[in-house]
């Protein structure tokens, strides 16, 4: 048998095999993403944090629990990406730095509204009040939701100790005195002063 009808036999074997063919698939994969992802471990760009990255308060790990049941991710990412349109509109482009603290991070591709990743101090807390409370009260176009019960919903202070606790043990260096001290930090609040502390701290690292 010549060599070209070896080839094409063992070329028509992988075809033909529906278990051969997944195997190779999956092996080529995971060789692949090994090779993409593992360097990023050991890349101090994506390991360090940014400078003047702080972590999240009491109040503000609260606000980012609350974005994420809400979905706020579904329409808002928070990955400016390092094209021309994109840093004229929203600022300085995202870098992996400003996220190591963030469990998981907020970067996505689909964006529905706004980038919120440079949002920190652009606007005032009562407008951000506002804006979650009816958007069209200040955007008439929006097509966002209302979150108005946010406004009277409490935080779960009891909860928090537990939060930041978790977040220490992924690395965020939160101290015992200020996992202590969260509940009380937060005592009072509610989801509507989390959500825009949360909103307001956003991006402000690279500013």
């Amino acid at each position: 048998m010549s060599n070209h009808q070896q080839a094409v036999t063992g070329h028509q074997r992988i075809e033909t095999s529906n278990l051969l063919m997944i195997v190779l698939v999956l092996l080529t994969v995971l060789v692949g993403g090994i090779v993409e992802i593992v360097p990023l471990f050991f890349q101090r760009s994506t390991t360090q944090p940014a400078d003047g990255l702080k972590p999240y308060t009491a109040l503000q790990l609260a606000g980012r629990d609350v974005y994420l049941r809400e979905g706020c991710y579904n329409c808002h990412s928070q990955m400016i990406r390092p094209l021309a349109a994109e840093t004229l509109r929203y600022g300085h482009y995202s870098t992996a730095g400003e996220f190591v603290w963030d469990h998981p991070f907020q970067w996505g591709s689909k964006r529905t509204g706004p980038d919120l990743h440079r949002v920190g101090g652009k606007y005032s807390d009562d407008w951000h009040r506002i804006h979650l409370i009816n958007p069209r009260d200040l955007v008439p176009e929006s097509n966002m939701p209302a979150y108005p019960w946010l406004a009277t919903a409490p935080v779960d202070a009891a909860g928090m100790p537990a939060r930041l606790s978790a977040m220490k043990l992924l690395g965020v260096p939160y101290t015992d005195a200020e996992v202590q001290a969260s509940s009380k930090d937060v005592a009072g609040k509610t989801e509507l002063d989390a959500l825009v502390a949360y909103l307001q701290v956003l991006g402000t690292s690279k500013k």
